[in-house]
């Protein structure tokens, strides 16, 4: 069990892959604000109601971790406990039911929840003993436990104890073991789980032979990145909007290499684009740029990585439906891209295409671990 308190460093099991290079190092705990769109009451208000600024989570929870899907939340405090709030139609709360719940639940009185990934309407969380955890729609095999059920409570991913990276799209999972090697199942259609097919699978299926790979990113509807350990940045899945990074608009069932640079730190997806933060501090955004979603100051669609201003001081973000929010090492925050819930956090509607400060504070720690497909957005403050 890792100590949660302060700044919240790897677990045991996780330092075989990475864990001196992880990109942002150890994660703090702190303050859970979310913003945007409220339907279900995903924004953990109590409420359905929308805000265009930032607004307070569970004030007497100290959170390390946050995940998305299109309309629930789910976050790890700092005790290791897990809680879920908003849309459950397909049992995603964890909680036994498919009761919407517009303030945080806890999932169980487990204490060993680490990581989390997300997709439309399910969840994949990584406990610290190496195990992965599903729930909500399994409609495409996402859940991993060889069907297409559905699952209103937690659901153990084969038995194995040595899993270390999860990350989530649409549909579908991705996951990387302690040896390297990476994994995926759930949807296919578009090629996004790397088996040079558009067939689904309902367990986990190896990607290649390769054990060199390090991270996974969040994903977006149909497509899917991950970084190895020589810092080469590799993509997969749909390609019509250029979001796959190669200078071309075809999808591709197997992962392709993102130009010839091995300084890629992270990588994040949304719905049609994709970014990443490579090791000097400069941030990238590629694919779908209508409503100003790639940062660039244009609704330009780009289809090989671009980069966003000309600061070397990005630390990670996140990609939704449409927008981007990033954190910068000096605590602030900055979003851009379509606002017409609020999703920005400006306290407007209006859209921006390069990025804009979210108020004026320097406390922000991360921002989502998987924001995939959302209308919304949350952010840690220390």
């Amino acid at each position: 069990m890792p100590n949660y308190s302060g700044k919240w460093r790897l677990p045991t099991v996780m330092q075989a892959e990475g864990a001196g290079t992880w990109p942002l190092g150890p994660f703090e705990a702190g303050e859970l604000w979310m913003w945007g769109q409220n339907t279900n009451g995903k924004l953990g208000q109590g409420n359905t109601t929308t805000y265009s600024s930032p607004v307070q989570v569970g004030a007497l929870i100290t959170w390390v971790r946050v995940g998305t899907t299109v309309g629930s939340t789910a976050g790890v405090a700092s005790d290791g406990t897990l809680w879920t709030w908003g849309a459950n139609g397909s049992g995603q709360l964890g909680d036994g039911t498919t009761v919407d719940k517009s303030s945080p639940v806890q999932v169980g009185a487990l204490t060993t929840w680490y990581k989390i990934g997300a997709g439309q309407t399910h969840f994949i969380v990584l406990k610290t003993d190496g195990t992965i955890w599903c729930w909500g729609a399994g409609t495409s095999g996402q859940l991993g436990q060889g069907n297409t059920t559905s699952y209103s409570s937690p659901v153990q991913v084969g038995a194995l104890t040595t899993w270390a990276e999860v990350g989530g799209g649409e549909n579908f999972c991705l996951a990387i073991k302690t040896d390297g090697t990476l994994w995926a199942w759930g949807q296919g259609v578009a090629g996004q789980l790397g088996q040079s097919n558009t067939t689904d699978y309902s367990s986990p299926v190896q990607i290649g032979a390769l054990t060199t790979w390090s991270l996974v990113g969040n994903n977006g509807a149909h497509n899917s990145s991950a970084i190895k350990t020589d810092g080469t940045l590799w993509t997969w899945g749909a390609g019509a909007n250029g979001q796959l990074g190669d200078g071309t608009t075809v999808s591709k069932s197997s992962p392709v290499q993102v130009g010839a640079l091995t300084t890629w730190a992270t990588t994040i997806g949304g719905v049609g684009f994709m970014g990443a933060v490579k090791t000097d501090g400069t941030l990238w955004t590629w694919g779908n740029g209508a409503d100003g979603r790639l940062g660039h100051g244009n609704t330009t669609q780009l289809s090989s990585p671009a980069q966003v201003g000309a600061l070397t001081t990005w630390s990670g973000g996140a990609m939704g439906n449409a927008h981007t929010e990033a954190v910068k090492t000096d605590g602030t925050l900055w979003t851009w891209g379509n606002n017409y819930y609020g999703q920005l956090g400006t306290n407007n509607t209006t859209y921006y295409s390069s990025p804009v400060q979210v108020g004026a504070l320097t406390t922000w720690a991360v921002v989502p671990s998987s924001l995939p497909v959302a209308r919304f957005s949350a952010g840690i403050k220390r």
